[in-house]
């Protein structure tokens, strides 16, 4: 009995939700493994429902898979009950192609999306047969790469990552798998093949042929050898239309998250929020073309039968064509009942157009994020837009019949005041009387408020983090408002948020403490059901790690950072400027007068205050 009927016979049988790790989704690439030259393993640190609809994963898979020497399959974090079932059995995790045990490519690649799946990582080196630490693998093992936005600061993986790929994905992939298997030929140790590796890419980041010193409490990384670049740049793609989007998208056996064809349509973003990591390290801003856009739209409809097509970009509505491309959309796609959606919406000329964009039944619902309430505030982060522009542009929204709001906040802002937090119940309440006044009767208003971390990268990189203790008095502080019932507002898990910004500001000895944590079980930590904030913090703790030295100490452009060695396409002149303009208008911030004390009424009586 080979593994794929173990597999199927004994292991999936125990399982919750097996056809995810069953692979033969509809439109999933098959060749012959013997026929290649290369074979690459594609994977996402989270579930299958979470990596599927990772558009990324997606554009990844069928790039690799265009080449004729390659073949790229796919792996996904198997929740607890398959990693134990798995374990007790003595299997390896395999590919869903062919449940080839990942030990057994050429290489293997992870998305890096967010902080919180950084345990996963090791769970799927580990299950596949892979030292999960890079200094113990040899000439067997395949090569481990990273990519994505949590590796512009690569420091707490370096230890489990050989190469981090910093930038576009679609030519540095390619010619990072390429040289490789050509250098597995040249009798090269290990060691030697990734400094052929770091010498030849400037986006390519080898934590091996880095050493580290101390400077101000942080481990800062170094080159060993002469020629070993000191700086590294990211890679940039200069024209998306010669990177052809998947005409044939994967279709998920079980339900995921983001059911629906994703369409890229603009990479980079036009504005400058000073707290948006995803800014910064996507510029320049580059556009498809209509053309493109709209035959990528109706192949991937024809060939998956989705009913949903959703455009994607940092700021969709800021699409230098949105109005032609929505209106020849709604040509061709109207006569298939094939509904558009427009995520990452910006009050501005073009909201106007999304009413028209949207079907019948997806225009019951409009997403925006102000970030924060007051327009001075929005000011310090960067957010170009004022209460009268957000207001203009719900009423436009709720004239073309949305009856659902959702509007993104965030609390711990630099300088924030009591009156920050005020003004984000009162803006709802103010959307919602719009809403009422407009249509007759009141939308659903739903406020999403989470906590800032800044983030590598950002002009906010050199600002501390909010306390635990400010965050938390800040959730109880909204708590304690009265509100309507067509209102509801969210909150961020505080602890999660706080180990977000050890994982994204820390340096290199924070991979010991994830490597612990993971140990004691640490998995799934962005699923608030699966995280366990005690075992990271004695993690951290048991390292000899000093939290509070990477969240809230306050640091300048002349203090070095763990990702110092990094550079975004603007330059570090760039984040100067607009950290320096961001920390001048917080100094103009209008004083508080009020503190964020819950009143005592509310206190002693439990109630709530209007």
């Amino acid at each position: 009995m080979n593994y794929s009927q173990i597999l199927r016979s004994q292991i999936l049988p125990k399982v919750q939700t097996p056809g995810q790790y069953i692979g033969g989704e509809w439109n999933m690439v098959k060749k012959d493994p013997a026929s290649v030259r290369g074979r690459f393993c594609l994977s996402f640190p989270d579930t299958y429902a979470i990596g599927m609809s990772c558009h990324g994963i997606q554009v990844l898979y069928h790039l690799m898979n265009r080449l004729p020497d390659f073949y790229c399959e796919r792996v996904f974090a198997p929740l607890r009950d398959m990693e134990t079932a798995l374990r007790e059995a003595g299997l390896p995790l395999g590919s869903l192609e062919t449940s080839t045990p990942l030990s057994e490519f050429d290489a293997i690649g992870f998305s890096l999306q967010h902080e919180l799946g950084y345990a996963n990582v090791l769970t799927i080196l580990d299950l596949g047969g892979i030292p999960i630490r890079a200094e113990a693998r040899t000439e067997t093992h395949p090569l481990v790469i990273a990519g994505g936005p949590c590796v512009q600061n690569p420091e707490p993986m370096a230890r489990f990552i050989d190469v981090f790929i910093l930038g576009d994905g679609e030519e540095a992939l390619p010619a990072v798998n390429r040289l490789w298997v050509e250098l597995r030929e040249s009798g090269k140790s290990r060691e030697e093949k990734l400094e052929v590796l770091a010498r030849t890419f400037p986006w390519l980041y080898v934590p091996s042929c880095y050493a580290v010193r101390e400077e101000k409490g942080l481990l800062l990384p170094y080159p060993k050898k002469e020629g070993i670049r000191e700086t590294l740049t990211q890679a940039v793609i200069s024209r998306l239309d010669e990177y052809p989007l998947p005409e044939k998208p994967l279709v998920p056996n079980v339900e995921a998250v983001q059911d629906r064809v994703a369409i890229e349509i603009m990479r980079g973003c036009p504005w400058r929020c000073r707290f948006c990591q995803s800014n910064p390290i996507r510029r320049p801003v580059r556009s498809r073309q209509v053309e493109t856009v709209l035959q990528n739209a109706v192949e991937a409809v024809k060939n998956t039968g989705y009913n949903e097509i959703s455009l994607l970009s940092l700021s969709t509505s800021d699409y230098p064509w949105f109005e032609e491309l929505t209106g020849r959309l709604r040509e061709v796609m109207d006569c298939q009942r094939v509904a558009i959606s427009v995520p990452s919406l910006r009050v501005n000329k073009n909201l106007a157009e999304v009413g028209e964009t949207l079907s019948t039944e997806r225009r019951s619902g409009l997403t925006i994020a102000p970030e924060a309430a007051l327009d001075d505030m929005r000011k310090v982060i960067g957010k170009r837009v004022t209460n009268d522009d957000l207001m203009a542009g719900c009423r436009i929204a709720f004239e073309n019949r949305f009856q659902r709001v959702k509007l993104y906040f965030m609390a711990g802002l630099p300088g924030e005041r009591a009156e920050d937090l005020d003004g984000i119940v009162q803006l709802g309440k103010k959307i919602g009387d719009l809403g009422k006044e407009v249509s007759g009767r009141y939308p659903t208003v739903v406020i999403s408020v989470s906590n800032l971390v800044p983030k590598p990268q950002t002009p906010l990189q050199w600002h501390p983090m909010a306390t635990r203790e400010y965050l938390l008095q800040a959730q109880r502080y909204l708590k304690s408002y009265r509100l309507p019932r067509w209102m509801q507002v969210k909150y961020h898990f505080v602890e999660g948020s706080l180990l977000e910004g050890v994982l994204c500001r820390g340096d290199r000895r924070v991979g010991e403490a994830i490597e612990r944590a993971w140990q004691r079980g640490a998995r799934f930590d962005s699923w608030n059901d699966q995280f366990q904030p005690e075992i990271w913090w004695e993690s951290l703790e048991a390292c000899g790690l000093d939290v509070n030295r990477y969240l809230h100490e306050e640091r300048t452009p002349n203090d070095p950072l763990p990702w110092g060695h990094i550079e975004i396409f603007q330059g570090k002149t760039y984040l100067e400027k607009e950290f320096h303009e961001a920390m001048q208008q917080k100094s103009e911030l209008a004083p508080t007068k009020k503190t964020l004390e819950v009143p005592d009424f509310v206190r002693r009586k439990g109630g709530r205050r209007e």
